[in-house]
């Protein structure tokens, strides 16, 4: 039987093997969804934030030190966006790109930006579309598809900087369309390939005076309010059913299983995931019911009960048009109705 290696032979063993140079980008964002573009002081050209990732670093740390040293920026590598597998160029090396989201950055921390190490003569905050027009052509494909990973909640494969088929983002959905058409897919790339979309699950109270239950969350846009409910759990089996009575007890305490469904919600934004809501009817609460309400304190701060009529100074025109549709639904005895963006169809 052989002798087994030491760690030391298993270390120059891998330390002598060919291997890929591997650099960590960032995608450095603002508060209003600028994008950092920086113009190096010893080439021609813009820049992204970022480096080669330095021997006994993961790409995370390296964009990380690469943030300290040329922007004295100290914040730490966000979520991963996209990779970029490159073969050799003029460095005779293979590139693996690593990009990740930074940010977004308070507008107190962008303006304090400064260059130390003095690679960078300047960063620009760019729209993502300029962004796109003025960086090279080798940086340009990976921001468009790192920020359509950004937008739709995934993950964008790239090589040599053009989007893969079975990439879960970033591929041009017509491409996708011509693709499944002509029957160019696998299933595990087809899987992966096809857009994804968001589900929810709500439930409509009122109380005896016909007033809507909203609770205001203490997350998202200041002074919004909800209808209770949440995310379906789908990954989990979760039924939209099971899901509005689940998030029912935990927000608000309460108990009890939904009634009929009165109707679902389909909303889209272009490069944004669909977003699909189911509404239920949790019939009425009386005095001693409302008095059982406790809220869930990491969620939640505070309910209320609204008239119609005060809905339109404290939700949002998309949910505020499926809660009245749902009450009209209520007061006709119809439904379950189809609505799209809160109108039906």
């Amino acid at each position: 039987m052989p002798d087994r290696p030491s760690p030391e032979a298993l270390r120059a063993y891998y330390a002598a093997q060919p291997s890929p140079l591997v650099a960590a980008t960032g995608i450095v964002l603002d508060t209003a969804g600028r994008v950092l573009v920086l113009t190096p002081s010893y080439k021609d050209g813009l820049e992204l934030p970022g480096g080669t990732v330095e021997e006994g670093e993961t790409p995370e740390e390296g964009l990380a030190r690469e943030l300290r040293e040329e922007l004295d920026l100290a914040v730490p590598a966000g979520r991963l966006l996209a990779v970029d597998s490159c073969a050799p160029g003029a460095l005779g090396r293979s590139l693996v790109v690593h990009l990740y989201l930074v940010g977004p950055l308070s507008a107190e921390r962008a303006g304090a930006l400064s260059f130390p190490d003095g690679e960078v003569a300047e960063a620009r905050w760019l729209s993502p579309e300029e962004a796109v027009r003025q960086l090279p052509a080798r940086l340009a494909p990976r921001l468009r598809a790192a920020l359509a990973a950004l937008y739709s909640g995934s993950f964008a494969h790239l090589v040599e900087g053009v989007v893969q088929p079975g990439s879960p983002a970033g591929l041009d959905p017509a491409d996708r369309a011509a693709r499944e058409q002509a029957g160019g897919y696998e299933a595990a790339a087809h899987r992966a390939a096809r857009p994804k979309a968001l589900t929810a699950a709500n439930v409509l109270f009122t109380d005896g005076a016909g007033r809507v239950l909203l609770v205001r969350p203490g997350y998202g846009e200041p002074g919004r309010w909800l209808l209770p409910g949440g995310g379906i759990d789908s990954d989990l089996g979760e039924t939209p059913r099971a899901a509005a009575a689940r998030e029912v007890r935990e927000e608000i305490g309460l108990d009890r299983a939904p009634g009929r469904l009165l109707a679902v919600n389909w909303s889209h934004r272009p490069g944004y995931p669909a977003r699909v809501r189911f509404l239920y009817d949790g019939g009425g609460l009386d005095a001693a019911a409302l008095s059982r309400i406790r809220l869930e304190p990491t969620e939640l701060l505070e309910w209320r009960t609204a008239r119609r009529g005060d809905l339109r100074e404290l939700v949002n025109p998309h949910l505020r048009r499926q809660i009245k549709a749902c009450l009209k639904a209520l007061a006709d005895g119809t439904g379950p109705l189809e609505l799209h963006r809160g109108r039906p169809v």
